[in-house]
């Protein structure tokens, strides 16, 4: 897990990106050069939809770079025997790593077990690591603490803000997930990551990943505003 930098200490964005395509429409020539992208600069891990992922394990197969997939993705409603087999059947393909999209409507009619049950089971069956999505947009912040507490006793790996749907993930939320895990767990943030700066004080908050479409984008100012010092 990624340590905590301090406010003064270089942050190097580039092995904290999960360089994420996931849009509805991405085609294989796409997912061919986010893998080629995630080699290049060196990011934690492509994320992909899951019928892209024996692709991605194919071009990914000699790289230290992950597959990453999602699972129940975007909105976490399909049934647990539904999630269950998408993450087995990612973990068979070659997946190294589930994002998976909590049930909001368990959780707000305060069905704590079926949350905890349906995360458990995942994590244990698939045997990969688990970021449980908790898309904290919709969710108050003591719906958030619960949600944190649920996923880590489950056994996620990480707790990540959001899909990216819903609303996307802020310094506060960020703050408040990492001062709940206290190190325990990876902090994941993802949805509307849009400069190297807005990166770079995400990870200050306390995430240990980000999740974001720009990863390259990002990198790139990165290099630039250093040059330029």
């Amino acid at each position: 897990m990624a340590r905590r930098p301090t406010a003064d200490e270089g942050i190097d964005l580039a092995p904290l990106i999960d360089h994420s395509l996931l849009s509805p429409v991405a085609t294989a020539e796409q997912v061919a050069q986010w893998c080629a992208e995630g080699d290049r600069y060196g990011f934690a891990s492509v994320c992909i939809a899951p019928c892209h992922v024996p692709q991605a394990v194919d071009l990914l197969h000699n790289s230290r770079v992950k597959v990453c997939t999602v699972i129940g993705f975007p909105t976490g409603a399909t049934t647990s025997a539904t999630k269950l087999f998408e993450a087995q059947e990612a973990a068979d393909r070659g997946a190294d790593e589930l994002d998976v999209v909590i049930n909001l409507s368990w959780l707000k009619a305060g069905q704590t077990d079926a949350v905890h049950r349906e995360i458990a089971t995942i994590c244990e069956e698939t045997g990969l690591l688990v970021k449980a999505i908790l898309e904290t947009a919709v969710l108050s912040p003591a719906e958030i603490a619960l949600a944190a507490d649920i996923c880590m006793d489950a056994g996620a790996t990480f707790l990540k803000t959001s899909t990216g749907w819903q609303g996307g993930a802020t310094v506060e939320v960020v703050r408040q997930l990492g001062n709940i895990a206290q190190g325990r767990v990876g902090i994941k943030a993802s949805g509307g990551i849009g400069t190297a700066a807005q990166a770079v004080a995400l990870v200050q908050a306390g995430a240990t990943r980000l999740g974001t479409s720009r990863g390259v984008e990002l990198v790139r100012q990165q290099q630039e505003t250093a040059a330029s010092q």
